[in-house]
């Protein structure tokens, strides 16, 4: 009977394995380098307001009555966003905890017979986990691999990268992570949970997945990339408030590291998007308190509560501190280099091969990942438990397969525990508490930690970077508390007299990491006193932060800006090169030939130009009496795409509907214009058109946009690109130097109130004397 069981699983593994395809598809690889050359994989994003005649005209219908719902709905959008972010999070979770917890207890059932039972058990629960995340990643969702972030970042900077807010992306992300860390790989989920709130916020704005028919109409109101980024970041947001408990942490984590457009009524969203998700999670935990939640343990929800830590610190504890942030600087520049040189590696050679060798080094590293955690606590000798402190709650050695300090495993004597595999055998979460807990002086040897931190160091380079969800959150706190650890018992021997923590360094160890490793300063120190509850660290937490990330930055760039970079994401970033204060906006216009329209086009011109150019953007221009050329705007690819399908807009002349410049009445609505989310809209090879088609013409003075953002040609190359990143942008101008003024605008001119009495709207009056 048994070995049926196990004939039927190798027939079924080989059906399996025999369709899986091997070579590329042309689905988007969601670890290495998207495509530019040919324009499918990576776009750029609208966020500028197109004020063409047909907005102006669905504007003027809104009433104040339309402008409450609208602002009631993106309330109500930010409410869901929380709460679906949270609900993602405790699925996760609690599936996290559950696979791992049924895997300690399995194995160390099987260990009190046979060790190498158990450790074949072991290597095949962790195994198939990963085969299944990587399996889905593979074949379902290729843009759901690696933690997200720089997508997500690039989206939020006004790239689109195709496949990244899609369900199925969604659906990729959360079964992935369960599979990848659940089964035990060196990457954390807090990463891929911020990609999550990302998606689910995306497919509330578009109203679901009509790839899936799980789409409804009625919450399609935002409808311009302008709106679907707000609530992108509210989901950003959810995500890492729901990943550590730390709202404020993700407030904060939006502002300083994915977005590059912030204003006052988008903080006031996201906050209330993170309290929403911390309420979810809260009540979940409650929950959890009560038994509900099977093998769930004190991981999971992270919270590290250090609160019964070291109650002060002197002041010849700062030069160790200040040496943990060299450390954590070092160690994180190193880590970002590393990373970069094997994930280009990979995606240049290995991942050429195609899906089955990706799967197969997933597989491959999750074998020898459980060969480490497994093999090494064996070559360690166990130790003698330490006097039980009532006080402490602590119990020496835990009992078989629960979470907590003291493991026993391959010791002899009752009361003895094996310090390496207390690191090993946990879910990283109650590993990190452990190495955080007070009270456990001596717990662990300067030998095991530096074992553990070499392993684990190596284990989490090769890892990152395969085909499964992967953050880095949670593995760079691992490997900082270790060495942080290790200076904090070189600490306790050398200044023997003063009550200092082991568990205290090990926190500062772990923010050095982390800010040497992903350059976070001010969220990250808000995230780590949220998710330690202990704000007397708050200082020293300060400390070794701005002294990891200035160590880092004199050797590279941080983690999520180079995996962008190799992934082909062209990130604006928040400070201009030094060598474009030296260059004009025309010297970087370069020799390029500016493609244009007339304000009357032939229908056969805008087709030839769309099919012989990629440009998203074409300046509109017309001619005075006198021959001079006037620039009316600017009309989108998309616009004359949506144009020359409907051909309503056709006409038999070349003159212009209104000759004195105004238009004719719109035939369109302005959600027409509107490109879809989940696909990349119309494409010019959808559109037939016949001969006769061609013979017509077209006014593009009703669609196109009047007010692009104009700058003259000597303006710096710096003014130019703050402008272009600050407004978020996608084009613009350049024009000669305006041959006359016909106004000057003050801070005066913009402030203005509405006349209670009638429509028309006044200047403030006030009694400062302005200075114009």
């Amino acid at each position: 009977m048994f070995s049926n069981h196990i004939q039927n699983g190798i027939e079924t593994a080989k059906l399996v394995w025999s369709r899986i395809p091997t070579s590329e598809d042309g689905e988007l690889d969601g670890v290495g380098l998207l495509s530019t050359s040919n324009g499918n994989a990576v776009d750029s994003l609208d966020y500028e307001v197109i004020e063409n005649h047909a907005y102006r005209e669905e504007q003027a219908q809104r009433g104040k009555l339309y402008v409450g719902y609208y602002v009631a709905v993106k309330w109500f959008f930010a409410l869901l966003i929380g709460i679906g972010t949270g609900l993602a999070a405790v699925f996760i979770n609690l599936s996290v905890e559950n696979f791992a917890g049924w895997k300690f207890e399995l194995t160390f059932k099987i260990i009190q017979k046979s060790y190498f039972a158990g450790f074949i058990l072991y290597v095949l629960i962790n195994f198939v986990l990963v085969f299944s995340s990587v399996y889905i990643i593979t074949q379902f969702a290729p843009a759901a691999a690696g933690s997200g972030i720089p997508e997500i970042k690039g989206y939020l900077n006004g790239v689109d990268i195709h496949g990244i807010l899609l369900f199925r992306t969604l659906i990729g992300k959360i079964l992935g992570s369960i599979g990848s860390v659940g089964g035990g790989l060196a990457l954390g989920k807090e990463g891929p949970l911020v990609h999550t709130g990302a998606c689910i916020a995306s497919l509330l704005g578009q109203g679901g997945s009509t790839k899936y028919h799980l789409n409804s109409r009625w919450p399609q109101l935002f409808k311009s990339d302008r709106d679907r980024r707000d609530l992108v970041t509210c989901g950003c947001a959810a995500g890492v408030a729901a990943a550590f408990r730390a709202p404020v942490g993700g407030v904060l984590f939006a502002l300083e590291e994915v977005t590059s457009w912030w204003r006052s009524q988008l903080m006031w969203r996201v906050f209330f998007t993170s309290a929403i998700v911390a309420v979810v999670v809260r009540t979940a935990m409650g929950w959890c308190d009560s038994g509900s939640c099977g093998h769930f343990g004190s991981g999971g929800f992270i919270i590290w509560d250090i609160s019964g830590a070291q109650e002060d610190y002197s002041f010849r504890e700062l030069l160790p501190m200040a040496v943990i942030g060299v450390i954590g600087g070092l160690l994180g520049a190193l880590f970002n280099q590393l990373t970069l040189y094997i994930t280009y590696w990979r995606r240049n050679y290995l991942h050429k091969k195609g899906n089955r060798v990706k799967i197969i080094e997933a597989c491959l590293i999750s074998v020898i990942t459980s060969l480490i955690s497994f093999g090494l606590p064996l070559l360690r000798t166990c130790s003698q438990c330490p006097e039980a402190d009532p006080n402490a709650g602590i119990e020496c050695p835990r009992p078989p397969g629960m979470y907590g300090n003291y493991v026993n495993f391959y010791c002899g004597k009752d009361k003895e525990y094996n310090d390496l595999a207390t690191i090993f055998f946990n879910t990283q979460d109650d590993a990190i508490r452990n190495l955080f807990s007070a009270k456990t002086i001596h717990e662990y040897s300067a030998q095991s930690l530096l074992t553990f931190l070499v392993m684990f160091y190596a284990l989490a380079v090769i890892t990152f970077g395969t085909a499964v969800p992967a953050g880095q959150f949670v593995p760079g706190i691992m490997i900082g508390s270790t060495y942080g650890r290790l200076v904090g018992m070189f600490v306790v021997n050398f200044y023997s007299k003063l009550n200092i923590e082991e568990g205290t360094y090990a926190l500062l160890g772990a923010a050095s990491f982390l800010g040497g490793s992903m350059r976070m300063t001010v969220s990250l120190c808000v995230i780590m006193v949220e998710i330690t509850n202990n704000l007397k660290l708050l200082p020293l937490i300060m400390l070794v932060l701005l002294i990891s990330k200035a160590v880092g930055d004199a050797f590279n760039e941080g983690l999520y800006e180079e995996q962008a970079r190799l992934r082909g994401i062209p990130l604006l970033e928040s400070r201009p090169k030094y060598q474009m204060r030296k260059m004009t906006a025309k010297e970087s216009c370069g020799n390029q030939k500016v493609v244009s329209f007339p304000r009357v086009a032939k229908v056969a011109d805008v087709v030839s130009i769309l099919r012989s150019n990629e440009h998203n953007g074409f300046p509109v221009i017309d001619h005075s009496r006198n021959g001079e050329t006037i620039v009316m705007g600017l009309v989108l690819r998309s616009h004359l795409l949506v144009l020359l399908q409907s051909k309503v807009d056709f006409q038999h002349s070349p003159i212009p509907n209104d000759p004195r410049g105004g238009s004719a009445p719109i035939r369109h609505n302005f959600s027409e214009f509107v490109k879809p989310v989940s696909t990349k809209g119309i494409s010019i090879k959808d559109i037939h058109l016949t001969s006769d088609d061609l013979e017509m013409y077209i006014d593009l003075a009703p669609f196109l946009n009047p007010s692009p953002y104009v700058v003259p040609e000597d303006m710096s190359l710096t003014k130019v690109y703050n402008l272009f990143r600050q407004l978020g942008l996608r084009h613009l101008f350049v024009v000669p130097r305006p041959s006359r003024v016909i106004g000057l605008i003050t801070r005066k001119d913009l402030l203005i109130e509405e006349n209670e009495d009638s429509a028309n709207v006044e200047l403030q009056s006030t009694s400062t004397s302005w200075a114009d």
